[in-house]
């Protein structure tokens, strides 16, 4: 039972940081949100789905060697 009960007060995983970190930087910088419908001109086309999904994983990515150290 302390086995189970200590397991998570150990280091976490690169991966588990990482996609903390995402989550953080995503909210910020409202990376992954389709853009909000508005009148008047509007620059570009809104994003598909898929470039979301594409964006989300760069970005998951990048975070990823950030916490590792490695380059981006």
């Amino acid at each position: 039972m302390d086995a189970i009960t200590g397991a998570g007060l150990g280091a976490r995983r690169n991966e588990d940081i990482a996609l903390d970190l995402l989550k953080f930087v995503a909210a910020t910088a409202g990376v992954g949100k389709p853009a909000a419908p508005s009148t008047g001109f509007t620059g570009t086309a809104p994003a598909k789905p898929e470039e979301h999904v594409t964006q989300l994983l760069e970005l998951y990515g990048r975070c990823l060697k950030a916490v590792e150290g490695k380059e981006a």
